[in-house]
């Protein structure tokens, strides 16, 4: 099956990699699924409208027609229904759902009035904007046409709207919907897709008010649940009001949680500029905070937020090193390399910013153990292993993560024992290789191998007062890609990917989005062989490990180069960034 959407302009790679957010495309190896309604459509038409069907059409042509229309922004798609038979055209719902397909499908004939479309399933939009990553079978549909007054139309039309990739790109747009994690210190983004047009502020909000996606509803915080809009929103130079009910006896951190919310979403829009938000017509009340928000009045929920201190390490010979303009060893008997290490993680102090705590993996005589202590100070065993894998930082909690023995998902508070996570399920998906946190806690990208195939997954990271830590409500994100090598998170919403590549036997990196859209690889110009591990943050350059040697993403020049410019490469595996 061709993959699709593989090569990126040069221009729009720099953006990608530049860490600003954004989105991507992938199939997947779940069976289509049908969904309930489509985003809501502009109310005036928007790009190239489809034509109606031309005098004497084939049934093949008919077929395709209809597939055209379905690009049709006008309300009812009224040319899409002029491919129907009398009876469809006027229980055909438009509103069920939105099935993507590759641009290269094919229409058979296999009888007179029958035409089979079959095709690459991109994935489904449900009805309240979110993606989910189509199935690498093919997908394939059989459409009945009947003659009516001489002219073949589709007797049995499917509910929702088919449509093509490209047309899909050109006419929708990702928008991310911001939650709480659980901490309340930062939104996590939910990306949905909605058609462009004026209405995008209004839909935002509406969607907040349903909550998050199925996926992550159990591992974020909505402040809006139960609230409403009181009245129509309101856009005005660049400023809107949403006026909610049912918040009036809500706590300041509540407000403060939901105005966080409103602000991040609406504020991606390049039509809005600040938010004004009123509980039932009068403006809302905060200490400290203005009555007309921007995203900088809330800057500290910032989901891609940086540590200042977080520059990349690595390691070389078992010894902790950082990835600056002067590479040189880390503080301590880690950067001294008394321990061996094989993998390290450090965490950051949320408040300050400032390197507090690591671990760090050594591997002797068949055995692996993490060691935990203060960044740049000694560090003690806490957990002996046949395997572990790398750890991984949640930084807003100070605690490491990693996986014992291929299975056992283990988290390690800064200055407290291992503690078990719930993670059943991920056993029945293969063996673990690499777990990665986001950048926001909530999230964990795991890379399983079962049998020949090594698949990359995303889970929701699950807390309650009452009840251990769960990873759990797990979806393959990058289903094109058998091989997958390693993971980091370049942004809360999407992934940089090592995989084989399976046409050339040879390893690329790729960036994808968080819910699979747009698997895109990344150029491997300047790297000396291939790449064998990857870090990646929010803000950050990307960095691999080739040949022994680590190499760093320049985004002006869209090259790997060397940490110090025209100096050798300089010798390191392992890197990775602070959380």
């Amino acid at each position: 099956m061709t993959r699709h959407r593989v090569v990126l302009a040069p221009l729009a790679l720099m953006a990608l990699l530049a860490l600003v957010g954004g989105c991507s495309t992938v199939p997947t190896s779940s069976a289509p699924v049908q969904i309930t309604q489509a985003p809501p459509r502009a109310e005036t038409p928007v790009g190239i409208e489809p034509q109606s069907p031309e005098p004497g059409a084939t049934p093949e042509e008919v077929v395709r027609g209809f597939l055209d229309a379905a690009a049709s922004t006008v309300r009812g798609h009224p040319v899409a229904r002029e491919h129907l038979a009398p009876e469809p055209q006027g229980s055909w719902s438009d509103d069920a759902g939105i099935t993507v397909l590759g641009a290269d499908y094919a229409t058979v004939t296999t009888d007179a009035g029958t035409v089979v479309v079959t095709g690459e399933l991109v994935g489904t939009i449900d009805q309240r904007g979110g993606f989910t990553v189509g199935g690498q079978e093919v997908y394939s549909r059989e459409f009945r046409l009947q003659q009516v007054d001489g002219e073949w139309r589709i007797s049995d039309p499917p509910d929702g709207l088919l449509m093509l990739e490209p047309d899909f790109e050109r006419l929708y747009e990702r928008r991310d919907l911001y939650f709480l994690d659980p901490t309340g210190q930062r939104v996590v983004p939910d990306p949905r897709y909605l058609i462009s047009g004026e209405a995008q502020p209004t839909v935002l909000v509406e969607r907040l008010l349903e909550g998050p996606s199925a996926v992550l509803a159990a591992g974020v915080v909505n402040e809006l649940g139960g609230a409403a809009l009181g009245s129509t929103l309101t856009v005005s130079a660049q400023a809107v009001n949403v006026d909610l009910t049912g918040v009036a006896d809500a706590s300041p951190s509540r407000l403060a949680g939901l105005s966080a919310q409103l602000v991040w979403t609406l504020g991606q829009l390049s039509s809005v500029r600040s938010v004004e938000v009123l509980v039932d017509g009068d403006p809302l009340r905060l200490k400290g905070v203005p009555s007309t928000q921007t995203v900088d009045t809330w800057a500290a929920f910032d989901p891609d937020a940086a540590p200042v201190d977080a520059v990349g390490h690595f390691l070389v010979d078992g010894a902790l090193w950082t990835a600056t303009d002067a590479p040189a060893p880390a503080p301590g008997p880690a950067g001294a390399g008394d321990y061996g290490l094989s993998s390290a993680a450090v965490a950051t102090d949320p408040s300050t910013g400032q390197l507090t705590q690591m671990v760090g993996v050594t591997q002797r005589d068949g055995q692996a153990t993490l060691l935990t202590g203060s960044y740049g100070s000694d560090l003690t065993p806490v957990l002996p292993s046949s395997s572990l894998t790398a750890p991984t930082v949640a930084p807003t909690r100070q605690e490491f993560w990693l996986v014992r023995d291929g299975s056992t998902v283990v988290r390690v508070p800064a200055g407290g024992p291992p503690q078990a996570v719930n993670a059943v399920t991920l056993p029945g998906l293969g063996r673990a290789t690499a777990l990665q946190l986001s950048p926001d806690g909530v999230r964990a990208a795991v890379v399983v191998e079962d049998g020949q195939r090594r698949s990359l997954y995303v889970g929701t990271v699950v807390r309650s007062d009452d009840g251990p830590v769960a990873l759990r409500d797990w979806r393959e994100v990058a289903p094109a890609l058998g091989q997958v090598v390693d993971v980091a998170w370049r942004t809360s919403g999407s992934l940089l990917v090592l995989a084989g590549d399976a046409g050339e036997d040879r390893t690329l990196p790729y960036t994808v989005g968080v819910d699979g859209w747009d698997l895109s690889p990344v150029p491997t110009a300047g790297l000396p062989s291939q790449a064998t591990e990857v870090a990646a943050a929010p803000g950050r350059p990307p960095l691999v490990s080739a040949g022994g040697t680590i190499w760093e993403w320049q985004v002006a020049g869209g090259t790997w180069v060397t940490l110090v410019r025209g100096q050798q490469p300089q010798p390191g595996t392992e890197p990775f960034y602070p959380g």
